[in-house]
């Protein structure tokens, strides 16, 4: 096929749309009020978490029995040897050609590296294999995931399986999150699962416009306080959020070395406490290959996408400005995980937040406090509108779900990691992309 053939094959796809459009099958995403599936949920599997999930879930999900299903739910934590794996063909097989448009399947297995047994390792690590492809075969806007839990968890597991069967997760496909043991088990669970940050204090960076002003809106949403900062020459925009989600603005450049002391100072002159939930929204672009990049397009870059977040995280940590519990959220990017041609500044700074994740997890832990990040992929925004036409329907198209992404996709991940339901997630980068074809 020529290249011509395949250019107009992309742009003449009757999945492809206007600009601002989200492309392929109609994702379902999650409105207030609205039931959590279009269908019940099969529940399969003998292992450890299966009795507690279906006692869990009963009250806001029909646990069927087989038919037409919204959601495959399946306890993989009893599957120890490789030659049990024949267990998920025999659950899931029956069932691929019965699946609603916008299905979930879900399969909670045990952490790998927990396991001392070979066999019992080798089988786990298997899991993310079956999921990873059975991610990509799926259609109609249905989503895969895998959940691995640590031997000693059982109740922190709910929280996770909620998102995952949820219409909040509708652009996270292919991915796995990690649950961790809580000291008391099912402590984390809200009494309102439709208002999990209530009573939470949350600082949004880079919330005048597009992602961080949805991830404002959708912290109020679910019941949190919400501080919005972004550069005082946005503060118009700036305003505007902070009236709509009914917080606080707060200009500020994040780049500015006493950014902390102003963010914890504010947190108690104007609400009388810590601070619960932080997120590290706040980003720039300086795009050019790197033979034609300046010194300045790579310096601030790094300023603000990776050393702001770094000296704020630190300096709060450092004098005590977080609560117990808080949650520490930075949104990395696709870039930071496969690379980009004409970002290696960008790149490397989303690479570094993964790193401020993986470095701070453990001290953070010591806290009674997470931190986990958000790396979306193509997302429609104005400034993807304002692609050339080829560029942004590949874009839109080179994921399992054949379509972009929206702002309210990654607020909603942002807001699973912000709540106290989710104290047991902690060293997560989740992929808001589809399943993008390229990375992990």
């Amino acid at each position: 096929m020529s290249k011509t053939s395949i250019i107009e094959k992309i742009i003449n796809s009757p999945v492809a749309g206007k600009a601002g459009v989200p492309q392929g099958y109609p994702l379902r995403r999650w409105k207030a009020g609205e039931p959590a599936l279009d269908g019940g949920v099969m529940l399969g599997g003998e292992g450890r978490i299966a009795d507690f999930l279906g006692r869990a879930l009963a009250g806001d999900y029909d646990i069927l029995a087989p038919g037409d299903r919204a959601a495959l739910l399946f306890d993989a934590t009893s599957l120890t040897t490789p030659d049990r794996l024949r267990e998920l063909y025999d659950f899931f097989h029956p069932h691929m050609r019965s699946l609603r448009p916008n299905a979930r399947i879900v399969v909670v297995g045990t952490t790998p590296e927990s396991l001392h047994d070979t066999q019992a390792r080798i089988t786990a690590r298997a899991l993310e294999g079956f999921v990873r492809s059975l991610a990509k075969e799926l259609r109609k806007g249905a989503t895969a995931n895998l959940v691995w839990v640590d031997p000693d968890a059982v109740g922190e597991v709910e929280a996770t399986v909620r998102f995952f069967l949820s219409a909040k997760s509708a652009f996270v496909d292919g991915q796995v999150v990690r649950v961790s043991a809580r000291p008391t088990d099912g402590a984390t669970s809200p009494t309102d699962w439709a208002r999990p940050a209530a009573g939470r204090l949350a600082v949004v960076t880079g919330a005048a416009r597009g992602i961080g002003a949805t991830i404002a809106e959708v912290l109020a949403r679910d019941g949190a306080q919400v501080i919005c900062v972004d550069v005082p020459a946005a503060s118009e925009h700036l305003s505007a959020t902070a009236n709509r989600v009914g917080g606080t603005a707060l200009a500020l450049d994040v780049t500015d070395p006493a950014a902390a002391q102003t963010l914890a100072r504010h947190a108690r002159e104007r609400y009388s406490r810590n601070l619960d939930v932080i997120v590290h929204n706040a980003g720039i672009t300086r795009d050019k290959l790197l033979a034609n990049m300046k010194e300045e397009q790579w310096e601030q870059v790094l300023a603000v996408n990776l050393l702001a977040p770094v000296r704020i995280t630190e300096s709060l940590i450092d004098a005590g400005a977080l609560a117990e519990g808080a949650a520490v959220i930075g949104v990395s990017s696709m870039a930071g995980i496969s690379g980009n041609r004409g970002q290696t500044n960008y790149a490397t700074t989303k690479a570094g937040i993964i790193g401020l994740v993986d470095a701070l997890c453990a001290p953070l832990a010591d806290l009674d406090s997470t931190i986990n990040a958000v790396a979306p992929g193509f997302i429609e925004t104005a400034m993807t509108d304002a692609m050339p036409t080829l560029p942004r329907e590949v874009g839109r198209r080179v994921n399992s779900l054949q379509q972009g992404g929206l702002p309210v996709d990654v607020a909603e991940t942002v807001a699973f990691f912000a709540s106290r339901s989710a104290a047991a997630v902690t060293g997560n980068t989740v992929r808001v992309c589809g399943q993008n074809i390229l990375g992990a």
